[in-house]
């Protein structure tokens, strides 16, 4: 087992945010009163990663105020948010199921229930509204941070609009479920809304909690929903040159018994084919392709779950040199 790292942040106390005026619990409400987009920040999908909260709290108390459209911020899986004890820390990412697997119009259709897809039901109706979204998560490891923009063109273009984190990741997501970024118009290439998640750091890093914020930040001025950071907030700096990372393959675990052959952290190239990334039990997992890039890796994986994503770095128009 990799051990575990420490818990550097506070989660916030976020019970003043459970009427926010939009009729489901926790979700905020701010409205220009002038025609723009409905964008939609979110929190706590995964109720062990309180980066985001920690995000949103802060745009709150800088009393955060629209230009254009309306601005919405959420607070997901409060129910496993409010469990979170720093002491076990990782206990806590959801109480019955992964709550970023279940965005299927199916899924949410269906007759299954569980705390989760309870409350994904309940926030449906505001994500359906939405025009962009983005999504504020953390990693397993201290790593680069990340945006995965999805497959098409348009989370790409939304991705070099806000201009940061500076890589980018272009993925199908996981085979287990859809996340909440794929979600119906945000996973239609024909729709124009678009939706970013980003991995914003090791999920209780100060740094983790830092990038969050200067990415909601960055969201919230790069497409238009504000036009000032709030006062006492810390200015956004020039975006940098982003990188883009195309996934060609995701290792979904067969076994119990996954390892990794180093200590791997993510963005690490293997510059050969066929040189060893883990065993999946008894099967060796080798890099599929030259220039293979190890992306997001879980060392602590069960049955059926992502422990790596595989890719390349590529060169897009406007973005990065597609070299490491």
């Amino acid at each position: 087992m990799t051990p575990r790292p420490p818990v550097e942040i506070s989660p916030p106390d976020i019970s003043a945010y459970q009427d926010g005026g939009t009729g489901v619990p926790w979700f905020i409400a701010l409205d220009s009163g002038r025609q723009g987009p409905h964008v939609l920040l979110t929190a706590l999908v995964h109720g062990n990663e309180p980066c985001g909260a920690i995000a949103l709290d802060a745009l709150m108390k800088a009393r955060l105020r629209p230009a254009a459209g309306k601005v919405t911020l959420g607070f997901v899986n409060v129910a496993a948010y409010a469990r979170f004890d720093p002491a076990d820390p990782c206990r806590t990412r959801f109480l019955d199921q992964d709550m970023n697997r279940l965005w299927d119009s199916a899924v949410l259709e269906g007759k299954s229930r569980s705390r989760e897809l309870d409350r994904a039901r309940q926030i449906r109706p505001i994500v359906n509204e939405a025009d962009m979204l983005l999504d504020l998560h953390s990693m397993q490891q201290d790593a680069t941070s990340l945006i995965l923009a999805g497959r098409h063109e348009k989370g790409l273009d939304l991705a070099r609009r806000v201009g940061t984190p500076e890589t980018v990741v272009r993925d199908d997501g996981h085979l287990t479920g859809r996340r909440l970024r794929d979600y119906g118009r945000f996973g239609d290439s024909e729709e124009d809304a678009a939706a970013l998640l980003v991995e914003c750091g090791q999920h209780w890093s100060v740094r983790a909690a830092e990038t969050a914020l200067e990415t909601a930040l960055a969201f919230l001025l790069r497409t238009g929903a504000i036009d000032r950071v709030p006062a006492g907030l810390r200015p956004l700096a020039e975006p940098r040159p982003q990188r883009v990372v195309d996934v060609t393959h995701t290792v979904t675990t067969a076994t119990d018994r996954f390892t990794f052959a180093a200590d791997f952290r993510g963005l690490e190239v293997m510059e050969r084919a066929g040189a060893p990334i883990g065993r999946d039990g008894a099967h060796p997992i080798l890099a599929p392709h030259d220039g293979c890039v190890i992306i997001m890796p879980c060392h602590n994986v069960r049955k059926g779950q992502t422990a790596v994503r595989l890719g390349r770095f590529v060169e897009a128009d406007g973005v990065g040199d597609g070299a490491e």
